[in-house]
């Protein structure tokens, strides 16, 4: 069983920054990627970005987010960490931390193995 929880959000201006983070519990050493996903009401959740927790591979991010969010890790604190940047009005959503206990990478998505936090809402305000 694995618990993740995120933290973090919140109201912000659009131009301006935000730092998200996910604690993660229990049997975490089954993970293979960790990551974050985000979702607005009547859609479907989409990859924002991921990274392999015991390996150094560079991480991943969708196109409408590369160079301005950046996820990391902190190994000894089970803790994986999203910095936004040049946030955007767009960028509202429910973001949710996602752990995956296989090894497929982001580009498939999620199935009934893959691991959830309850959600932290951001809003970016024009």
């Amino acid at each position: 069983q694995v618990q993740l929880v995120e933290s973090g959000g919140g109201l912000v201006q659009a131009g301006g920054s935000l730092t998200l983070s996910c604690a993660a519990s229990g049997r975490t050493f089954s993970m293979y990627r960790m990551g974050w996903f985000r979702q607005t009401p009547g859609k479907e959740r989409e990859f924002v970005a991921g990274i392999r927790w015991n390996a150094g591979i560079p991480p991943s991010y969708a196109d409408s987010v590369k160079g301005r969010f950046r996820i990391s890790r902190d190994n000894a604190k089970n803790t994986v960490y999203l910095q936004m940047t040049s946030l955007k009005p767009e960028d509202t959503a429910v973001y949710y931390c996602n752990g995956r206990p296989y090894y497929s990478n982001y580009d498939v998505p999620p199935n009934e193995d893959d691991y959830w936090g309850q959600g932290t809402q951001v809003t970016v305000s024009a």
